[in-house]
């Protein structure tokens, strides 16, 4: 479980710069714009998706490596 937070934390934080890299230098990558319904809301869903990521990484860092 705590390798399956840190992956999906990995890849939010991921998509989330790529949507603050589209939004500033137009380089036509990440999936936050290609999300019609995020039309003028795609910096905050930029940001929303780099905080999820570090919560992820939060949460899997409070976690044992066990698993529970």
């Amino acid at each position: 479980m705590k390798q399956a937070m840190e992956v999906l934390g990995f890849l939010a934080l991921l998509q989330g710069v790529a949507g603050l890299v589209h939004e500033f230098t137009d380089w036509n990558w990440g999936v936050v714009q290609r999300l019609g319904f995020l039309d003028g809301f795609e910096v905050y869903a930029s940001v929303a998706l780099l905080a999820l990521g570090v919560a992820l990484f939060a949460a899997a860092g409070s976690r044992r490596s066990g698993g529970g």
